[in-house]
C-alpha cells in the first residue's frame, strides 16, 4: 500500500498542471486544436483514476478549456467527486467548476443536494462559503427548495462572513423559488440591523433588488430605511436606500415630503459624486443642478444629466420642458450617444404648444444629418412624438401629412414602411383629413419617378404603396381620378417590389369603378371608353410579373375590364355594379385583438389536429418526390479539390450568363482607362452623385406654410377670446375685473384647426380583458409579486427534513382513558404508592397512545420541534397509523389552551373548536399531519390536555370513537440544533452574561463518543470541542437563549457544568438530561 502510494506521487511529479496547459497552448498556435485535443485524451484518463489529486487537477485543467468555449459537460460527474472532497483545496476546484459549467438542464446535479447540504452545516467556515458562493451559479428551483430551510438557517450564523454569503445567496433562491419569500423574509429583515456592516449591506442589496421590480410590497420598511438613511455613513448603502426610496415614493406621496430633508443635507454635504448622483436623481428639485451637469464639457457628466432628466421626465414633465433649449442644443453635440439621449428626451417634452417647433427643429437636424444611422434614428423619433397618445398633441394634420410627404425626399432611408403606415393610420382613422391626405397621396404617385431610384437599397418607395392605397379606397375625393388611373398603370410601375405592384393593380380597379360611376350618366363623354381601354392596353404588363400576387390580380381584373367594355358596348350601365364591388369602410383593427378573442366551448387549442406520426413510422418512411424522381440525401456532400482549369472554365460561364442576361448591369471596361489617359476639363469623367436629399416634390407644400399659418390662426383665437372677455368684464362693470385677466396659453385652450372623428380601433366580439400584457410571462420577478404583511399561514413553511422512523426522540404523550361509562371503573380517592407512581411515570413517557378500546384501531406517534421561522411558535408533527381492518374518517384533533400555550386554529374559530386532520386512514396505511402551537414562555416544561375524535367505518356500520391524551412540551424541545465554532464559544463564556449549573451522574457505563451522541440526539446540542474524555456542546432556544455545556467523565461518573443566560431553562435541560441518562 505505501508503495502504491509513493508510486501515486512520483507519477503525479511528471502531470501536466493548469501552467503546463496554458503554456502549451500558447506554443501550439498553429495547431492550438490538434493540441487541445490530445490534451482532452490526457484529462480522460486522469479522471478515470482513484487518486483525488489528479482527479481534481484533471477538473482544474478542464475549466481553463471551459473558458475558452470547449464543451466539458461530459465531466459533469468527475466534477460532484471533485466537490465531495475532504479536502478544502480540491473542494474549491470542484466547486469552481460546477459554477462555470452547471446549469439547470445538468443531470448530475441532482446527486449534489446533499453534498451541498453537509457542506453547508461544516464546522469549517470556508467550506460553508464555497459551497454558497458556487451554489449561487447553479441553483435550480429544485435546489432552493430542498437547501432553503439550510441557509436561512446560516443567517443567524455566529461568523459574519457566512451571514453575508447567506443573504446574498437567498435573492437567487427566492427568484428560482418565490414560496421561500415570505418565510424568510423576517429573518432576512433582522439583517437590516444586523452588527456587521457587511451583512446588513447584503441586507440592503438584496431587498432593494427585490423592491425594484415590486416596490408596493415593501412600503412597510419605509421607516426602517429611513432610520438606516438619517444614521449610516457607508455612501455604497446610502445609495441603494436612496434608489429604494426613489421607487416607493410615486406609491406614498407623504414619504417625499419627509426625504426633503435628509436628501438636501446629503447633497449639500457630500463629496462622493456617485452618492451625489443619486440624491440629483430622486429629488426632483434639482432639476437647475442637472442643467450645470448637461452644460459641462465633460461628455460623461453631459450624458448623466440627460439621463437623469430623463427620468424626472416621467414624473414631472413640466420641470423639464422649460429646459427644451438646452436639449435641442444636445442635438448638434459630436457624441452620438449625446444626441440619442436628447432625442429620448424630447420625445416627453412635447405638448401642444411646442410640438411644431420641436419637429421643426429636427426637420434641419435631418437635412444637415450625417450617415444613414442617425438620420433614420431622427425620423422615428419625429413620427413617434407625432404619433404618441393617439396623436394627442397633433391640433392640424394637415401640417403632420406634409410633414410626413417632407420626409419622402430621403433617399437610403430602411424607414418607409413606416412613415407609409403613419399615412395609411391618419388617413383611415382622422375622416377630416381624407381629402388632403388624397390630393397629397395623388401628387406623389404622379411624380413616382423621384421616389424609385435604385429600389434595391430605397426603402421609401414604400411610401407608393400607401399613396396607392389611399388614393383607391378613397377615391371619391380626387380631383382628376383619370390622371390618377394613368399615373398607376405606367410601365414603369413594374420595376417596384411585387407588393407594391399588387396594391397599385387592386386599387387601379377602385379607380376605373370610380371613373365610371362619375361619367356614366354623361351621354357626351367618352372617358369611361378611354378608361376601359387604358385598363386593357396596360394590365398585360403585370399579368405577365414574376410575382404570383400581382399576376393574379391583374389576370382577374383584365377580364374583368374586359367583359364591362362588352357591356359598354351594348349601353347597359355597370358603374353601379362595379362600384359594390368595393363598398365598405374598412377601420383599423386594434393591435391585440386576436390575442382577445375569447376561445369557443370545447375548443381545446393545445390538442392534435392530426396525431404526430410515430418515430418508427417517420424513420422507415421514405421522402417522396413531388415533382421529378429524386434520390434522397443522407448525408452532406464532400467538398472536392477543384484544379485551376475546372475555376478558369466556371469564370468563362459566369460571364457569359452575365452577358446574356439584360437584367444585369455590366462594366465599363473603358470608363477607368479614359479617367487615368486623359487630360483636360472637357473629359473629365461626370459621376451621378446619389444625393441623400434629393429636390422635393413639385407640386407639394412644405410643412412650413402650416406653421405660420397655424400660428396666425391661433393668434386669432386669442384675440376673440380676450375681445369676449373684456365685452363680458363691461356688462358685469366688476372691480374684480381684473382677476380675470387671462393669462398664459394652457394646453386646454388650444383647440384644432378642424374638428377631428379619430376612428377608434375594432375589438372583437366578447373580448377578454389582457391588462397583464406588458408583463413578461418570462420574467422571474413577476412570482415574487408577493403580500408580505400579510401574517403567514400554516403550509406557508419551508421544507424541514424529519426522521419519522427514529422513535426515540419522540416526545411524551401521556395515555387519556376514553369516556364509556359501561366500562369505565369509578377513579379512586387513596393515595398511591411509590410503586405505582413510578409505573404511572413510565406510562406517561411511553411514545405511542393506546387505549383499551382502541389498542387494535389507532396508534399514534408524535415529535415536537421548535419553528426557526418564529421564536413563538412549536411545530407538534403527528403521524396517525391504522393497524385495524376497518376505515378511519372525520378525524378532528383538539388541545386545551393554557394561559401560556394555545393550538392556531383558522382564523373565526373558537379557542375550544378543533381541527380537521387533511386525510382519511384506510387499513394498514399511516400519515402525517402537523399542527402549530404559540408559546409564550419557553422557560417551564407543561403538559395539554388534548382529545382525538375519529369514526371507525366498518362493511355494516359506523362507529364514533374518541381518545383523551396529554400532551408533554419539554424544555429540550424549544432548542434547536446550531453549529458553534471554539472562538465564539469561548467568548460567549467570558461574556459574564451566563448563569452556571451543574449536576453529576453516577452509574453511567457507556463509551464517551456513545454519552454525547445520546445528548447531541435526545437534546438538540452540537459538540463544538472534544479532548479526551471532556467536550464543550451548544445549542440554542428558539427565542435566542445560549445554552452551553462541559461534559466530563470519570470512571463511571459523569460531570456537566452548564452555562445559560436563563437559569430556569437551564435547571430544566439538566433534569431532563439526568432523566435521559436514569433510564441507560
Amino acid at each position: 500500500m505505501a508503495l502504491k502510494i509513493v508510486k501515486g506521487s512520483i507519477d503525479r511529479m511528471f502531470d501536466k498542471n493548469l501552467q503546463d496547459l496554458v503554456r502549451g497552448i500558447r506554443n501550439h498556435k498553429e495547431d492550438e486544436a490538434k493540441y487541445i485535443s490530445t490534451c482532452i485524451d490526457e484529462i480522460k484518463q486522469e479522471l478515470k483514476q482513484d487518486n483525488i489529486a489528479v482527479k481534481a487537477n484533471a477538473v482544474c485543467k478542464l475549466t481553463y478549456l471551459q473558458m475558452l468555449g470547449y464543451d466539458v459537460s461530459w465531466a459533469a460527474f468527475n466534477i460532484v467527486e471533485v466537490m465531495s472532497s475532504s479536502k478544502f483545496t480540491y473542494k474549491r476546484i470542484g466547486y469552481l467548476a460546477a459554477s462555470q459549467c452547471f446549469h439547470e438542464s445538468t443531470d448530475v446535479i441532482m446527486l449534489t443536494t446533499n453534498q451541498i447540504r453537509k457542506d453547508l452545516s461544516s464546522p469549517n467556515q470556508y467550506d460553508t462559503g464555497v459551497a454558497l458562493t458556487g451554489l449561487s451559479c447553479f441553483v435550480t428551483p429544485d435546489l432552493a427548495r430542498d437547501l432553503a430551510n439550510d441557509i436561512m438557517t446560516l443567517m443567524s450564523h455566529t461568523k459574519p462572513y457566512i451571514r453575508k454569503k447567506a443573504v446574498l445567496i437567498m435573492y437567487k433562491v427566492f427568484l428560482k423559488y418565490p414560496e421561500s419569500l415570505r418565510p424568510a423574509f423576517p429573518r432576512l429583515k433582522e439583517k437590516l440591523e444586523d452588527p456587521d456592516p457587511g451583512v446588513q449591506s447584503a441586507a440592503v442589496n438584496v431587498i432593494c433588488e427585490l423592491a425594484r421590480r415590486n416596490p408596493k410590497n415593501y412600503l412597510s420598511l419605509a421607516p426602517l430605511f429611513f432610520k438606516l438613511m438619517t444614521s449610516s455613513t457607508n455612501n455604497w448603502v446610502l445609495i441603494k436606500i436612496i434608489k429604494l426610496f426613489g421607487a416607493l415614493t410615486p406609491l406614498e406621496p407623504r414619504l417625499g415630503k419627509k426625504l426633503i430633508e435628509p436628501l438636501t443635507n446629503l447633497i449639500h454635504s457630500t463629496s462622493a459624486m456617485s452618492l451625489l448622483y443619486e440624491c440629483v436623481n430622486t429629488v426632483i428639485l434639482c432639476v437647475q443642478k442637472l442643467r450645470i451637469l448637461i452644460e459641462d464639457s465633460d461628455q460623461n457628466l453631459k450624458y448623466l444629466g440627460l439621463l437623469a432628466m430623463s427620468k424626472i421626465l416621467k414624473t414631472h414633465p413640466k420641470s423639464v420642458q422649460s429646459h427644451k433649449d438646452l436639449i435641442l442644443q444636445c442635438l448638434d453635440d459630436k457624441d452620438e450617444s449625446i444626441r440619442l439621449r436628447a432625442l429620448d428626451l424630447l420625445y416627453g417634452m412635447v405638448s401642444k404648444k411646442n410640438l411644431m417647433e420641436i419637429v421643426k427643429k429636427l426637420m434641419l437636424h435631418v437635412d444637415k444629418a450625417e450617415g444613414t444611422t442617425y438620420r433614420d434614428e431622427l425620423l422615428t423619433k419625429i413620427i413617434d412624438i407625432c404619433s404618441q397618445s393617439n396623436y394627442q398633441y397633433i391640433t392640424n394634420f394637415e401640417w403632420y401629412i406634409s410633414i410626413l410627404v417632407e420626409l419622402t425626399r430621403l433617399e437610403g432611408t430602411r424607414h418607409g414602411h413606416l412613415i407609409a403606415s403613419q399615412m395609411l393610420d391618419v388617413a383611415i382613422r382622422v375622416k377630416a383629413i381624407r381629402a388632403f391626405a388624397v390630393a397629397q397621396m395623388a401628387t406623389l404617385l404622379d411624380n413616382a419617378h423621384l421616389l424609385t431610384g435604385n429600389t434595391q437599397r430605397n426603402g421609401i418607395c414604400e411610401v407608393l404603396y400607401a399613396a396607392a392605397w389611399i388614393c383607391g379606397e378613397f377615391s371619391e375625393h380626387l380631383e382628376n381620378p383619370m390622371q390618377t388611373l394613368e399615373a398607376m398603370l405606367r410601365p414603369k410601375v413594374a420595376t417596384l417590389p411585387g407588393h407594391i405592384q399588387a396594391v397599385y393593380v387592386q386599387n387601379s380597379a377602385k379607380l376605373f369603378a370610380t371613373v365610371l360611376k362619375s361619367q356614366e350618366g354623361d351621354t357626351d363623354s367618352t372617358t369611361t371608353q378611354e378608361a376601359s381601354q387604358l385598363m386593357i392596353d396596360r394590365l398585360p404588363l403585370f399579368v405577365q410579373s414574376a410575382n404570383l400576387e400581382v399576376q393574379e390580380r391583374a389576370s382577374c381584373i383584365l377580364q374583368l375590364v374586359k367583359y364591362i367594355q362588352k357591356l359598354q358596348q351594348k349601353d347597359v350601365e355597370v358603374a353601379e355594379e362595379v362600384c359594390a364591388l368595393f363598398a365598405g369602410e374598412l377601420n383599423p383593427v386594434a393591435p391585440k385583438a386576436q390575442k382577445k378573442v375569447p376561445v369557443p366551448e370545447g375548443l381545446d387549442l393545445d390538442a392534435w389536429i392530426n396525431e404526430p406520426p410515430s418515430e418508427s413510422e417517420s424513420e422507415d418512411e421514405q421522402p417522396k418526390a413531388i415533382f421529378t424522381k429524386e434520390e434522397p440525401k443522407h448525408s452532406r456532400p464532400r467538398h472536392t479539390e477543384v484544379d485551376e482549369k475546372e475555376l478558369a472554365r466556371r469564370r468563362e460561364a459566369r460571364k457569359q450568363e452575365q452577358a446574356n442576361n439584360p437584367f444585369y448591369i455590366k462594366a465599363s471596361p473603358s470608363s477607368q482607362k479614359v479617367y487615368q489617359d486623359t487630360s483636360g476639363v472637357e473629359h473629365i469623367p461626370v459621376v451621378q452623385i446619389d444625393l441623400s436629399v434629393p429636390l422635393k416634390v413639385p407640386g407639394l407644400p412644405m410643412s412650413d406654410q402650416y406653421v405660420k399659418l397655424e400660428e396666425e390662426r391661433r393668434q386669432k383665437v386669442r384675440a376673440e377670446k380676450k375681445k369676449k372677455e373684456k365685452k363680458k368684464r363691461k356688462e358685469k362693470r366688476s372691480g374684480r375685473g381684473r382677476k380675470h385677466d387671462s393669462g398664459p396659453e394652457s394646453e386646454e385652450d388650444i383647440a384644432p384647426a378642424h374638428m377631428v372623428d379619430i376612428v377608434t380601433e375594432e375589438m372583437p366580439e366578447n373580448a377578454l380583458p389582457s391588462d397583464d400584457d406588458e408583463r413578461d410571462p418570462s420574467d422571474p420577478h413577476k412570482a415574487l409579486d408577493i403580500d408580505l404583511d400579510k401574517p403567514l399561514a400554516d403550509n406557508e413553511k419551508l421544507p424541514v427534513r424529519s426522521h419519522r422512523a427514529v422513535e426515540a426522540q419522540k416526545s411524551p404523550v401521556e395515555d387519556g382513558e376514553r369516556e364509556n361509562a359501561a366500562s369505565q371503573e369509578p377513579k379512586k380517592k387513596s393515595s398511591k404508592d411509590k410503586k405505582e407512581k413510578k409505573k404511572d411515570k413510565d406510562r406517561d413517557r411511553k411514545v405511542k397512545v393506546q387505549d383499551y378500546s382502541t389498542l387494535t384501531s389507532l396508534s399514534v406517534v408524535c415529535d415536537i420541534q421548535g419553528n426557526l421561522q418564529d421564536g413563538s411558535q412549536v411545530v407538534v408533527s403527528v403521524i396517525f397509523e391504522n393497524k385495524c381492518e376497518s376505515f378511519l374518517k372525520s378525524m378532528e384533533f383538539n388541545v386545551l389552551d393554557s394561559l401560556n400555550s394555545k393550538l392556531q386554529r383558522p382564523e373565526g374559530s373558537g379557542p375550544h373548536d378543533g381541527l380537521v386532520v387533511p386525510f382519511q386512514l384506510p387499513p394498514g396505511v399511516s400519515n402525517e399531519a402537523r399542527f402549530v402551537f404559540t408559546v409564550q414562555s419557553i422557560v417551564m416544561p407543561q403538559k395539554l390536555k388534548g382529545t382525538l375524535t375519529f369514526i371507525v367505518k366498518n362493511e355494516d356500520s359506523s362507529t364514533h370513537e374518541k381518545l383523551d391524551f396529554k400532551l408533554h412540551f419539554t424544555c429540550t424541545s424549544y432548542l434547536i440544533t446550531t453549529p458553534c465554532y471554539s472562538d465564539a464559544f469561548a467568548k460567549l463564556l467570558e461574556s459574564g452574561d451566563l448563569k452556571s449549573s451543574s449536576i453529576r451522574l453516577e452509574g453511567v457505563n457507556m463509551p464517551f463518543h456513545h454519552l454525547l451522541a445520546r445528548i447531541c440526539f435526545h437534546h438538540h446540542f452540537s459538540v463544538v470541542e472534544r479532548i479526551d474524555s471532556c467536550a464543550s456542546m451548544y445549542s440554542r432556544s428558539i427565542q435566542g437563549h445560549h445554552v452551553c455545556l462541559l461534559v466530563k467523565t470519570s470512571a463511571q461518573t459523569v460531570s456537566i457544568d452548564a452555562k445559560c443566560d436563563e437559569p430556569t431553562l437551564l435547571g430544566n435541560v439538566l433534569d431532563e438530561i439526568k432523566q435521559t441518562f436514569s433510564q441507560c
